[in-house]
């Protein structure tokens, strides 16, 4: 499994990554795994408010259509279009195939490093 070292992480297995105010969110390749193939994403608008810990859209794959939390509040400033048309690019490459861009960010979600993630995955593998 990869768990990049430079991101940050949900319990409920999207990454985080922020670089000069805005945050970068993604699913991680531990959910892609769980998801199986990736057939249809849903994804908010650009200027849409997210609030931490709630959805922020879904995904569905081959097995079940599961919400996407979303780990900050803030507003939606980029949407990754090229998974409309190709959603399987989550399950090809899960930290380059990000969901969504944040701005304005004023809350997050209680976050873990690599090592706290790694540890949780592993708890739920059991």
């Amino acid at each position: 499994m990869n768990i990049p070292d430079e991101l940050r992480y949900t319990k409920s297995h999207e990454w985080l990554k922020e670089e000069d105010g805005i945050y970068t969110v993604g699913l991680t390749d531990f959910a892609q795994h769980a998801l199986g193939d990736i057939v249809f994403v849903n994804l908010p608008q650009e200027g849409d408010p997210l609030t931490a810990g709630e959805a922020l859209g879904d995904v569905e794959s081959v097995k079940a259509v599961s919400d996407v939390i979303s780990p900050v509040s803030g507003v939606v400033k980029a949407v990754n279009e090229e998974l409309l048309d190709n959603p399987a690019l989550v399950n090809e490459d899960p930290y380059g195939a990000w969901l969504v861009q944040v701005e304005e960010v004023s809350d997050e979600e209680e976050l873990l490093d690599a090592a706290a993630y790694e540890a949780h995955c592993a708890g739920e593998e059991g």
